[in-house]
């Protein structure tokens, strides 16, 4: 099945609700109102996360509200120390509650939980700022700061709309960006991590559907230089069904390089063994070394999400729409599996 790229605005329902219009872009062409949506609210999923890094920490920040569950979570992994913290913020019943944006390019979320705030903020030109401020993380160690992203002039996205297999009402609309530049600090206790443009990076993970009963979903992503040219990718597969428009995508200064499926070649007993990803238009040849794992499980009532993680450094090529190879060394990022029950 040939993929379908939407090159001009659509919306993502009909008018009795039911999605339609499936496919992918390089930019957030899609058109999303939740209020359009004509199934139970609890199945509704939306949520905001970025990923930030440099070559000695990784800080996840993600602003979820799906059916009866709802948090916010915060995780910081050390590659030096070998370890990790994490810390989520339920929030029982929140439908509704956080008021998630509409759209991934103008808007922007702020949730506050007790003492702990997380704060989203869209800015001109697509400048993002991300302001955590968690009284109590980890052991008790306050968690402070503030990060600005940018991006780099003119960057396009990896946007898709996929249907769930036999869940006919059932959509994924989701945008990943894994280009950003950081900069700012974070107090962790009485650790500075400073973040510094050309050795920081950050990764925008958005996405808005109607989940089915169980699902699950293996993404991994990575950003960094290489040869002088700053580079990304987001590959991913799952439950959706993405036979008109994968999320498999390379970037090159931020131009988008469409890839079709990839598979993730992975140990069955031990996830931090080196993984192998491969694509069947034989464009992307990667390896991943793992150097550590995160592994977590939130539940509430009927909703379970359990999930996987393992940060490290990516090398690899890849073939880009020209036919030229672009080759990289040692990229950081990560890979992960989210597996979800409503």
């Amino acid at each position: 099945m040939a993929q379908i790229e939407h090159k001009v605005p659509v919306s993502i329902l009909d008018a009795n609700g039911r999605p339609v219009h499936f496919g992918w872009a390089r930019s957030a062409l899609f058109r999303y109102d939740p209020m359009a949506i004509r199934v139970s609210p609890r199945r509704l999923t939306q949520s905001d996360r970025y990923i930030i890094f440099s070559s000695t920490h990784l800080i996840g920040f993600e602003i979820l509200e799906s059916g009866y569950l709802g948090y916010i979570g915060i995780s910081l992994i050390s590659f030096k120390d070998k370890q990790w913290v994490s810390q989520t913020l339920l929030a029982p019943f929140p439908i509704g509650l956080f008021e998630m944006p509409f759209s991934s390019e103008t808007d922007s979320v702020r949730v506050q939980r007790k003492q702990a705030l997380l704060n989203f903020i869209t800015m001109q030109e697509g400048v993002r700022i991300i302001k955590a401020d968690i009284p109590k993380f980890g052991h008790h160690r306050k968690l402070r700061g503030e990060l600005v992203l940018f991006g780099p002039p003119g960057a396009q996205s990896m946007v898709t709309h996929m249907p769930w297999r036999r869940e006919k009402n059932a959509f994924c609309y989701s945008r990943r960006s894994p280009w950003y530049i950081v900069e700012g600090v974070i107090q962790f206790g009485t650790t500075e991590l400073v973040f510094t443009r050309g050795n920081a990076w950050g990764i925008f993970d958005w996405n808005r559907g109607v989940r089915p009963q169980s699902d699950i979903r293996y993404w991994a992503a990575a950003c960094g230089l290489s040869q002088g040219k700053q580079i990304g990718f987001s590959v991913g597969y799952g439950s959706a069904d993405s036979g008109l428009g994968t999320e498999n995508a390379f970037f090159l200064d931020g131009t988008l390089h469409k890839l079709d499926q990839v598979t993730f070649h992975i140990s069955p007993t031990n996830w931090l063994l080196p993984w192998h990803f491969t694509s069947n238009d034989n464009r992307l040849e990667m390896q991943f070394t793992p150097q550590q794992e995160r592994v977590e499980h939130n539940r509430m009532f009927f909703h379970s999400l359990k999930f996987r993680q393992v940060c490290g450094f990516f090398s690899g090529k890849i073939t880009l729409d020209d036919g030229s190879v672009c080759t990289f060394q040692n990229i950081t990022g990560f890979a992960e599996r989210r597996k979800t029950r409503l």
